[in-house]
């Protein structure tokens, strides 16, 4: 069979994924005596898991995660077994269904962004829109685009996934405009999205973040009356695997 005839039908039918394998199952339907219906199923399966591979690859990069961490690469040995088996549950997507939130809290270095980006590309590979952030960087960005008029628009980029981690939350106070926003953030998202927030300081001493008590205890009710918590505690997770303190060993 010449494929090159079937190449302007696969493309105005958005089927060029199938040259790419098409070769090899002409050759595969050959050799095992295969039917027309099961060459045909070999097909539609590339396609499936070539157009799932091509989706979660455009979903991660929109994700913009900082550095491509999985739960594989996490070392669940070095947290309690309480929270390792939290990980585990958590991985399995369910909080995402039921719109709950997760708030990783502990020290610097014990590999707080690791997870948050490790469950954020879990929530990827389970066909969920993700965005990952820097709370400075968030703070910046919406706080700009106040002088642009630009606001709502900015708002709704981070309304919209349903997963949205904000990393590094509470390094400083918050002034008025910026727990505005993280008010905000969260008043929209109840329960139509989920956060991860990772956080050196422990959920208790978030109220103090906030310039206005109102305000602070309407946001952090509605978080973390929905939230799992993790916290995550002990020798530095970065020290530990830093490639220079291996070699010193």
């Amino acid at each position: 069979m010449n494929i090159e005839v079937l190449r302007p039908l696969l493309k105005r039918l958005g089927l060029t994924g199938f040259l790419e394998t098409f070769e090899q199952r002409l050759l595969q339907a050959r050799d095992s005596n295969l039917t027309h219906e099961e060459f045909i199923t070999l097909l539609l399966q590339d396609e499936a898991q070539r157009r799932e591979g091509n989706n979660f690859l455009k979903r991660v990069n929109r994700a913009k995660f900082e550095e491509p961490k999985t739960l594989e690469e996490l070392q669940l040995t070095c947290y309690p077994a309480k929270e390792q088996q939290l990980i585990r549950d958590l991985a399995s997507g369910s909080y995402l269904k039921e719109y709950q939130h997760i708030l990783i809290m502990g020290p610097t270095g014990t590999g707080k962004t690791h997870l948050a980006q490790a469950l954020g590309q879990q929530a990827c590979r389970q066909g969920k829109s993700v965005r990952f952030i820097r709370a400075q960087t968030l703070h910046h960005t919406l706080t700009a685009s106040r002088a642009d008029n630009s606001w709502q628009t900015e708002l709704k980029k981070f309304i919209s996934p349903k997963l949205l981690i904000i990393d590094d939350f509470g390094l400083q106070a918050l002034s008025m405009i910026e727990a505005e926003d993280i008010y905000e953030l969260i008043a929209e998202r109840y329960l139509k999205g989920s956060f991860i927030f990772t956080s050196n300081r422990k959920i208790e001493a978030w109220m103090d973040l906030f310039p206005e008590k109102v305000m602070a205890n309407a946001a952090l009710d509605r978080l973390a009356h929905h939230a799992h918590h993790i916290v995550l505690a002990g020798e530095s997770y970065r020290r530990k695997n830093s490639p220079m303190l291996k070699s010193n060993k």
